[in-house]
């Protein structure tokens, strides 16, 4: 039986509070969804895992395309400002993990695989915004790593319903579960969501007596 990890993705107040210079509007009405997602981790022992987006405050780390935008808002997400802090209700406690990544995905030129493998995690809850940015990066990411991967479809969100129903549908078409965070936190009573797809493969394989291509194929 796999083991599963709570990922709470960019939910800093410099992404959710009014005027603030990165804003999505959906973001705090995803949070409360979160907030429900990440105490029912938490009573089950579930690994949580809060992701930062943190850039320099000289801008020299931020993406090519957002660089002077950057700039013209004044920065954000920049540590020790009260924006780049996650917001109130879901702030990291003891024992949780913190991932800071420059670039849209979890993933990407982070610990962050190093850091589940180690814990021996096989699948990801994914909560927090966007879905067609950082939350799609770090699905996508998860699936090519061979991670299980739920999407929490009322715990994430995108500017437009139509923005974020479309990119649910992309990620479900590739295999990526979808659960309403009631469902979740239901799941974690009877100890949560099954993560056996990879336990089902080996047994697959093994069965099949799979042998390695022959080295001749590769002179």
């Amino acid at each position: 039986m796999g083991k599963n990890c709570f990922m709470i993705i960019d939910q800093q107040k410099d992404f959710n509070l009014e005027g603030a210079p990165y804003r999505v509007d959906c973001g705090l009405e995803a949070l409360p969804y979160i907030k429900k997602a990440l105490e029912a981790s938490r009573a089950a022992g579930i690994p949580v895992v809060h992701v930062f987006r943190y850039y320099r405050a000289d801008g020299s780390d931020v993406e090519l395309t957002r660089y002077f935008g950057f700039h013209q808002v004044g920065g954000g997400c920049v540590p020790g400002t009260e924006g780049a802090e996650e917001c109130d209700e879901i702030k990291p406690i003891e024992g949780e993990y913190l991932v800071v990544k420059q670039r849209w995905s979890a993933f990407f030129q982070t610990e962050c695989d190093m850091l589940l493998r180690r814990l021996g995690v096989t699948q990801i809850i994914v909560s927090g915004v966007q879905t067609p940015n950082c939350v799609r990066g770090t699905v996508w990411d998860a699936n090519s790593l061979d991670y299980e991967v739920i999407v929490l479809t009322d715990a994430t969100g995108a500017k437009t319903p139509e923005v974020h129903q479309a990119n649910l549908f992309d990620m479900k078409n590739i295999g990526i579960k979808m659960m309403t965070t009631d469902e979740y936190c239901e799941a974690l009573k009877t100890g949560g969501p099954a993560s056996t797809l990879i336990d089902e493969i080996r047994k697959d394989m093994a069965g099949k007596k799979i042998t390695p291509e022959p080295v001749v194929l590769y002179k």
